[in-house]
């Protein structure tokens, strides 16, 4: 099912002033409540993690043991940016009346609720979250959060719910509320998973000199991805250093071996600058090679051919990456 909005907000009577100043608590610095999602009227955000790509692992039924082990039939692990927050809520308000104003914004933003349960139809679900979830990477912190969800989780409800993003990505929910029990506060724990593609080519493998003077002798050229510039820069940056030592190490190894060094940009700007930027980058690449290795600047030549030679569609990062590139091609 669609996300309709990604703003559901919800809704309910004003907490009243004395049960208000009961939450006299310091809220995360820098975190928010997220956007498909706010927080129940009067609630405190206390515990706030993000990860741009994780795994998350979502019960849709019902955790129980079977020979001491922790098990769950139905164990959803949907990857994406994962995001965790934790609220704490007045005592005055009931575990049932919160977990309804969850289920009425999950419904008014379009997701399809997979699983729901309440009390002791959740089973082991408080063994679960323990072990798993609310104890990992110190995300709990604080006495009374902890409480909440030590006594609270008693009677516990929850629900996972999915939905489908405007880019048709997937997008899962999962709601854990934890009634104010033992007079303790109330406790709320979100997890959304927003599906997205991993980011990829964050760890670079720089070929080495052989395999340069294998591409160079099949295809006559190489395009190296290891030389890095910033943004519409023309100065090499430190972290090419790696690339550069084995380009320098080609060329040392074949003393014959003269190289044009081609810059490559992607579509984005206008094709003269492109140009004009690609072949001030090659002229970099030239003059650190010529300084700083001492490879004689005679058997290299400098060509900007900006965004004239893609490898792949310039219609996506993805694409537009690859095409920025610097590549060797025999002279």
């Amino acid at each position: 099912m669609r996300v309709r909005a990604i703003s559901a907000l919800l809704c309910c009577a004003a907490v009243s002033q004395a049960a208000f100043a009961e939450l006299n608590f310091r809220e995360v610095k820098g975190a928010e409540d997220h956007p498909l999602l706010s927080r129940f009227e009067g609630s405190k955000l206390i515990a706030y993690d993000v990860k741009q790509y994780e795994q998350a692992e979502l019960p849709a039924s019902a955790p129980y043991r079977k020979n001491s082990a922790l098990q769950v039939d139905n164990l959803l692990k949907p990857e994406g940016k994962y995001t965790r927050i934790g609220y704490v809520f007045a005592k005055d308000r009931s575990g049932l009346e919160v977990f309804r104003n969850y289920q009425a914004a999950i419904a008014k933003a379009g997701l399809k609720v997979i699983y729901t349960c309440e009390k002791e139809a959740c089973g082991n679900l408080q063994s679960f979250y323990n072990a798993s979830y609310l104890r990992r990477d110190g995300f709990l912190k604080g006495a009374d959060f902890q409480n909440a969800f030590n006594a609270g989780l008693r009677e516990p409800r929850y629900l996972v719910a999915k939905g489908t993003q405007p880019d048709g990505t997937a997008i899962h929910v999962a709601v854990l509320v934890a009634a104010p029990l033992r007079n303790y506060f109330g406790g709320v724990s979100l997890q959304i998973v927003e599906g997205k593609p991993m980011e990829t080519d964050k760890v670079s493998a720089a070929l080495n000199a052989g395999d340069m003077a294998k591409s160079l002798a099949a295809e006559g050229k190489v395009a190296v991805y290891g030389v890095y510039f910033d943004t519409d820069k023309t100065t090499v940056k430190p972290e090419s250093k790696e690339a550069l030592a084995e380009m320098a190490k080609l060329l040392q190894q074949d003393r014959n071996l003269k190289v044009h060094i081609v810059g490559h940009t992607d579509n984005q700007g206008s094709a003269a600058h492109n140009l004009d930027l690609s072949q001030k980058r090659a002229e970099s690449v030239v003059k650190t090679l010529s300084t700083d290795y001492r490879i004689d600047a005679r058997r290299l030549s400098a060509k900007g051919v900006g965004a004239y030679a893609p490898v792949a569609s310039n219609d996506a990062e993805p694409g537009r990456e690859k095409n920025r590139r610097v590549e060797l091609v025999k002279q």
